[in-house]
This record gives structure tokens, sequence and C-alpha cells, in this order.
């Protein structure tokens, strides 16, 4: 072995070993399993937490469900300004959907694009699972996942399907650093048209997702292309906290970061900051140097 490569190969170790037990001691602070998956997009270090673990991804599904609709868009299955017809029936009970909030009694038409923003940048369950009926379902969703090469994921549920038993949530499931490889490819434009991958970026830039979990402790006007995902909370258990980005840093390169957590027995703020001091510590990291 040559001394460079040997310099090399020690260098990364050391990156990854350093960064990792840091990040391990803030995790040990917190009664919760935690994922986590980390890729800086220019430099190439990887590293991950848990990533054997299969996490129930919640909310954070409607990324890669926005994926495989642009997908279809690209493809001419779809268009973006191809209008729906939200009827009283679209309308679960008792979901998290801005959109039911502002037309409670449905009768209103929406384009593909407004259904993407109120699902990626607003998380609404309803406009998700519209969505999934204008893929054919969950299955040609998945099904797409795994044609591009992500094999560590599944999704199996729609949000109203995911309401008839507590478990259900966990068919929907992500390993970390098969999730932040989804993110690698959707900031390398690996799966969509230049201008699809422009829309999708622009929905989780703008989002009104909890900018308290992966922003939370960043320096104000970071700029995160994220989503979150949240599970309810039964007895004092909260099974899925999650938030999964790309953060764009002051010297132009950029970390994809998932963070899963699962099992949480903290309160819903303190699960939150967790993961606000895991992302500060991994940007801290990155513009220390």
């Amino acid at each position: 072995m040559s001394l460079l490569l040997a310099a090399l190969i020690f260098s990364v170790n050391s990156f990854s070993q350093d960064l990792k037990s840091q990040l391990e001691g803030i995790t040990k602070k917190y009664k919760a399993t935690v994922g986590l998956g980390l890729i800086h997009l220019e430099k190439g270090d990887t590293l991950a937490l848990n990533n054997e673990l299969q996490f129930p991804m919640q909310s954070v599904y409607k990324f890669p469900l926005g994926l495989a609709i642009m997908n279809l868009a690209d493809k001419g299955e779809l268009k973006l300004d191809q209008v729906y017809h939200v009827t009283k029936e679209d309308l679960l009970d008792e979901t998290w959907s801005p959109l039911k909030k502002k037309f409670p009694d449905g009768n209103v038409d929406l384009t593909v694009a407004e259904l993407l923003d109120y699902s990626v940048s607003k998380s609404d369950n309803i406009a998700c699972d519209i969505l999934f009926k204008l893929a054919k379902g969950t299955k040609p969703v998945n099904d797409y996942i795994r044609q591009i090469g992500i094999t560590g994921m599944n999704i199996a549920a729609t949000e109203h399907e995911m309401r008839a038993g507590w478990k259900i949530q966990y068919t929907n499931w992500s390993s970390p650093m098969q999730m932040t490889r989804l993110l690698e490819g959707l900031y390398q434009q690996k799966y969509l048209s230049e201008e699809s991958n422009a829309f999708l970026m622009k929905l989780m830039i703008e989002s009104s997702n909890d900018a308290t979990r992966i922003k939370g402790l960043l320096p104000e006007g970071t700029i995160v292309a994220h989503k979150t995902g949240t599970s309810d909370t039964r007895g004092n258990i909260t099974d899925a906290c999650n938030d999964v980005g790309i953060i764009f840093l002051p010297d132009g390169t950029h970390v994809a970061l998932t963070v899963f957590v699962n099992k949480s027995e903290e309160s819903y703020d303190n699960t939150r900051k967790l993961i606000a001091e895991l992302s500060e510590l991994v940007y801290d990291f990155y513009t220390s140097k």
C-alpha cells in the first residue's frame, strides 16, 4: 500500500470516527433510537448511525412520492397543469390537511402541481392520497423507487390506510442511508428532467415543514430543502419524528442529511431538539474547517 493511499484511508477513517463519536454523544443524552445518514455531496464523505434498522418514514415518504409523480410528468403520463376535481369523498376525517381547512366541502379543482405543493410543501395527507390515486397506488410508486436503485426503502400504505392500525406505519420504512442516497440523486439530477428536478427542489426549499428540526439551530437564512415526518404519540412514545434534507453550506457545498427518531420517550420539543442538535453539529463540523 502506498503512503498516499494509507494517508487517505487514515484521513477518511479519522473523519468518520471523529464526527460519528460526536453524533453518538448527542444521541446518548436522549431516550430514543436514532438513525442518521450523511453524505457530503461534493466531498463524498459518508456516515451512518443504525443503518441496519428500518425506520418508519411517516410523511417523509411524500418526498419519494413527489419524485414518482414528477417522473410520470416527465414521461407524459401526467401533466402538472392537469386538473383533479376534489370531492367531499376525498376529504378524510381527522387528518392533517391545510387543503381541507381551506376547502372544507371539497368541490374544488386543483392541478397536479398544486397537489404536489400541498403534499410536499405543506405535508397535506389528503393531497398525498390523491397523488397516490393518480399514480395508481403505492405499488407503482414503490416499484419506481426500486427501479432507480433505492432498495432499502418500502412504500406500502397510503395516509388513509395507515390510520387503520398503529403498526401499519412500519410498512412505510427506510434505512437512513437509502433516504440520504435518494436526496443525493435529487441533488445530482439523476432521476428527473432539469425542469422537474428544479420544481421539486423548490417545493422542498420553500416548504412550511417544521423548521425546528434540521433547520432549528442553523444560522438564520440557511437554505435547506427538506421533508419532515411525524407519528402520533401513544402513551409517552413517539414512533417517528423525522427530517431529511439537503443543507446548503456557506462555501457553496451541500450536505444531504437524514435523521429518523424512533420510539422516543422524550417530549415532542426535546425530540425535535435532538434533530436540531445533530444537524447543528454536522453544519459546524463542515463550516469550522
